[in-house]
């Protein structure tokens, strides 16, 4: 036992210890601050001091920062077992994903002349990535330990950017809210993980992995954080002006109507009549996760309601009909329900933005069509092909999920296997 515990108290101070040492040094040779960061840059050009996206973006910033450390930390706490884990892992894993992100995405899309540059914006990104490796946590919570869930992390934020740069640099794809590129890679390779990981005894011990009133307190704390910043994270880097202002009235609307559904569907599932606590902490969410894709698009407040209200109703039969069938038939157990918030809302979102695409017009845009589909308003493509982009970027975002976390998966089983 004496061995045991030694191995293990030195491990993770190892693994963080020599991970940032890496990131430091990888910081120190590549990074260095964008022109609106960067003294001398800035003060080269003639403009006023508040024209700098500082006081653009980070509003959008602090509430996303906030969804991330508090909001994804505290939705977990459901789980009188894992209150702990899902709070203080959430906290490491985020710590570490977001530095790791700003390299990826900078390798990716942030390169000038050999260095990345980051702001602002690109720090809002690192969250958006750092959020997809948490909705894959969810999945895997109970499951692995903290030094499997940094090598999960190092993994996914990897192929998370490769599937960005896929989808918005090569594809065209528009996706300001992450609906594909966050939610759906982030629920399916942790559905993917938790796959191969599967326990065939942990049903033994639901009973201890149930919640209890505290802890159901403490998950409200998440939800309503998540509830009440969701439009800002959709429309965190869209175009400034009307672009942003819609991303986060949609997301608004879809919200509301979601909440709604969920909880009449809840009460109407229940045997008593009685809320279900596990759909109102998260069903209630997945209005903004299926408004993401289409968010900046000229969705409009009712087509937003009616997109809510869709995903609240998917969502709560996915908790309540779908979850069983995931572990007794595919022994795919989702510990926290990432596929009913993140993952089958995710897709309807992918395919609401699709099909919103494939209709944009110059007479619904005006010149607005260059900021929300920069390719239809040049001419280079019609709408129609836009929206076969987005489906396309669907199934290649599913794609390298799932191919991702089968990997990963089997990764953590080599590390057991060391261990």
């Amino acid at each position: 036992m004496s061995d045991t515990s030694t191995n293990m108290r030195l491990k993770l101070p190892i693994a963080c210890f020599i991970l940032e040492i890496i990131l430091i040094i990888l910081f120190g040779t590549l990074v260095q601050y964008d022109h609106e960061t960067d003294a001398k840059a800035w003060h080269n050009e003639s403009h006023h001091d508040y024209e700098n996206d500082f006081y653009y973006r980070y509003p959008s910033f602090q509430d996303v920062h906030v969804m991330i450390f508090i909001g994804f930390g505290f939705l977990m706490t459901f789980l009188q077992r894992y209150g702990f884990s899902s709070v203080g892992f959430n906290f490491l894993i985020a710590a570490f994903s977001l530095q790791w992100a700003t390299l990826m995405q900078g390798f990716f899309h942030g390169m000038h002349g050999g260095k990345i540059h980051i702001g602002v914006e690109s720090m809002i990104n690192a969250d958006f990535c750092t959020g997809s490796v948490l909705i894959s946590f969810g999945a895997v919570l109970g499951k692995t330990s903290p030094m499997q869930l940094l090598i999960m992390a190092m993994f996914e934020v990897t192929l998370f950017a490769v599937n960005e740069f896929i989808l918005l640099s090569l594809l065209g794809t528009r996706d300001a809210g992450g609906s594909m590129t966050i939610h759906t890679f982030g629920a399916y390779f942790g559905l993917m993980v938790t796959r191969i990981l599967y326990r065939p005894n942990l049903d033994k011990s639901k009973h201890r992995n149930s919640s209890v009133y505290h802890s159901d307190l403490f998950a409200m704390i998440g939800t309503i954080y998540l509830w009440m910043f969701w439009p800002s994270f959709n429309s965190a880097i869209t175009a400034h002006g009307d672009d942003q202002h819609r991303t986060a009235m949609n997301t608004y609307y879809s919200l509301a109507a979601c909440t709604l559904a969920t909880y009449g569907l809840s009460a109407l599932t229940a045997h008593d009549g009685k809320l279900d606590m596990v759909h109102i902490q998260n069903a209630a969410l997945a209005g903004g996760v299926a408004v993401g894709t289409a968010g900046e698009m000229m969705l409009t407040p009712f087509g937003s309601m009616i997109v809510g209200f869709l995903a609240g109703i998917i969502s709560v039969l996915g908790f309540k009909f779908f979850s069983p069938i995931l572990e007794e038939k595919l022994k795919i157990q989702d510990t926290c329900g990432v596929h009913n918030l993140h993952g089958m809302p995710g897709i309807l979102g992918a395919i609401v933005g699709a099909v919103t695409a494939a209709f944009a017009t110059k007479d619904i845009y005006g010149e607005g069509l260059a900021d929300v589909f920069p390719d239809v308003a040049s001419g280079s493509i019609d709408a129609s092909k836009q929206g076969g982009i987005q489906a396309i970027s669907l199934a290649v975002t599913l794609g390298i999920a799932l191919l991702g976390g089968l990997i990963v998966g089997w990764c953590h089983i080599s590390s057991v296997d060391l261990m």
